[in-house]
């Protein structure tokens, strides 16, 4: 089992991935379970099948990788102020074009918010924890040995939305989110990259890119949901936008977010 594994760690950690996320779906359908979709899937499977494959060195490696913050001020600036931006840019057009009312900055309380974030980098049940290190701590630099950065990421992107449907099923996501998820993907796949493979930066992004809630800002029922569509759409223009602006990126990899597995010999 364990040779297994090593000859097919990505394929074992994508189905462990699905395994550990979905395997309550069918029991919350029937009224058996509080939820359809464990956030933390990809972080347990990441951790089983380092356990298996790679032991101390892998996990060294992650560990280093969630802890990488020497990366150069701008992929910080990206990191915190681009989420922000696609969300003001979406309310400003929400509150201009289709006259929905003007958030009450006054009432966001600052302190709620860096709380709200700091418990979302530990929380493993949470998006930043719970996914970073799977998706970009694991699966990204051992897909990036293989193809090259931009095949890897629409491959990814098209798993990490299929990965996200219970959420969709029940209504907790409504269905423009897995287009905007494959979307979004490319965008994370090029931040890791330019931040030299830190999953500390992108798992900064995933809090600040879902930390502010639409209620928050006053928006709610067809207004909430036009959100949806218009951060979509930003979302999707800047990956648009990253692959054709900055196409050396999308060629090759640097060496420090690519991890090149070993495959153990054939024991006749």
């Amino acid at each position: 089992m364990t040779t297994f594994v090593r000859r097919h760690r990505l394929a074992v950690f994508f189905g462990l991935t699905f395994l550990l996320t979905w395997w309550s779906w069918p029991f919350q359908a029937l009224g058996l379970a509080p939820t359809a979709h464990w956030t933390v899937g990809p972080l347990l499977a990441a951790l089983i099948v380092l356990a298996l494959t790679e032991g101390r060195a892998g996990f060294l490696d992650l560990g280093a990788r969630m802890i990488r913050w020497r990366v150069g001020w701008g992929p910080w600036a990206f990191a915190v102020l681009v989420p922000l931006a696609v969300l003001a840019l979406a309310a400003a057009g929400n509150v201009v074009v289709w006259g929905a009312p003007v958030p009450d900055l006054a009432a966001l309380s600052l302190g709620d918010l860096l709380l709200v974030a700091a418990v979302r980098i530990v929380n493993p049940l949470d998006g930043p924890l719970g996914e970073e290190p799977g998706w970009r701590g694991y699966a990204v630099p051992r897909l990036q040995a293989r193809y090259s950065p931009l095949a890897g990421a629409l491959g990814l992107g098209v798993v990490v939305a299929l990965w996200h449907l219970p959420l969709v099923t029940t209504g907790q996501l409504a269905p423009i989110g897995l287009p905007v998820t494959f979307a979004i993907t490319i965008v994370y796949w090029w931040l890791f990259n330019r931040s030299r493979g830190s999953v500390l930066l992108t798992m900064v992004f995933h809090i600040a890119q879902g930390t502010v809630a639409y209620a928050a800002l006053g928006f709610t029922g067809a207004d909430a949901a036009r959100m949806d569509w218009l951060t979509g759409g930003l979302w999707a223009l800047l990956a648009l936008g990253l692959v054709l602006g900055d196409r050396a990126a999308w060629r090759s990899a640097p060496a420090s977010a690519v991890v090149r597995e070993q495959v153990p010999a054939v024991v006749r």
